[in-house]
């Protein structure tokens, strides 16, 4: 299982209803690109002031390295990416493997 996590931040200006745009597309992938299977969005509401100007975050899960590889060149992505630039101010790509004894649940 892969992570993908995207931190972001928004051209000063961009209107509510832009981002809601954006939302809507990353929300759609799950049912566009197969092995993906968790898009989660959200808006920062941390209160350590530590959010270096990122607003908003998605966590998307891959379900395998094959899964990623299907994503990257995939049409839909494409179009996702053609909604999201003209409204990005910055944004932190990470992803990482969930490896065994690396996550706990209770």
């Amino acid at each position: 299982m892969i992570r993908h996590i995207l931190l972001i931040a928004f051209k000063p200006g961009t209107q509510p209803a832009q981002i809601d745009t954006v939302r809507n597309a990353f929300l759609a992938i799950p049912h566009q690109v197969s092995g993906v299977t968790v898009v989660e969005w959200g808006e920062n509401d941390s209160p350590e002031g530590r959010d270096g100007g990122f607003t908003h975050s998605v966590l998307m899960t891959f379900a395998d390295e094959a899964a990623r590889q299907r994503y990257l060149p995939h049409p839909d992505h494409d179009a996702l990416k053609a909604i999201f630039r003209p409204v990005l101010a910055r944004i932190i790509v990470l992803d990482y493997t969930l490896k065994a004894g690396d996550a706990v649940t209770v």
